[in-house]
């Protein structure tokens, strides 16, 4: 009989990253201005400042590379970074591993303001995440967000 297991850790990154050609950021500058342009005609001055802002920190996010987050699955709940969600406070989960970047562990949680997590698994700890989130959270065909996907296809 195999001793049970007790935890898995891996790291992987925060997010998935889509590295991003000059062609990119240029393109991004050039609706930018134009915004701003079309709010400035419009005498929308301060909407024109708010493009320009949301615009500068698109592109320092874009251009930012993601920093490398530890993970784990343990007895007391799921860790991503320094932060542990105990078990109780999760209501379900679901391991894609069809999704095109890697097996995905999505976990629905009961807070209103972080309903779904989506953490990338390593291929080799997907059947040993499972067996230990299977005796704690019900499973449940969870998916992505569409807005999420939309953002994916634009590099974010």
């Amino acid at each position: 009989m195999e001793p049970a297991l007790r935890s898995i850790t891996w790291e992987a990154p925060e997010h998935h990253h889509v590295e991003k050609g000059n062609d990119w950021f240029f393109a991004l500058i050039i609706i930018v201005i134009a915004l701003v342009v079309v709010a400035i005609l419009f005498n929308n001055v301060l909407f024109a400042l708010l493009i320009g802002l949301a615009g500068g920190a698109l592109f320092v996010s874009a251009a930012k590379r993601p920093s490398i987050i530890p993970f784990a699955v343990t007895l007391r709940g799921v860790r991503v970074g320094d932060r542990v969600y105990p078990y109780s406070t999760l209501d379900s989960y679901r391991i894609d591993e069809d999704d095109p970047r890697g097996p995905q562990l999505l976990i629905k949680s009961e807070k209103k303001l972080m309903p779904l997590m989506v953490l990338p698994i390593p291929v080799d700890h997907v059947d040993d995440i499972d067996d230990i989130l299977k005796e704690r959270l019900l499973e449940e065909n969870l998916e992505e967000p569409l807005l999420v996907k939309v953002l994916e296809l634009f590099g974010f």
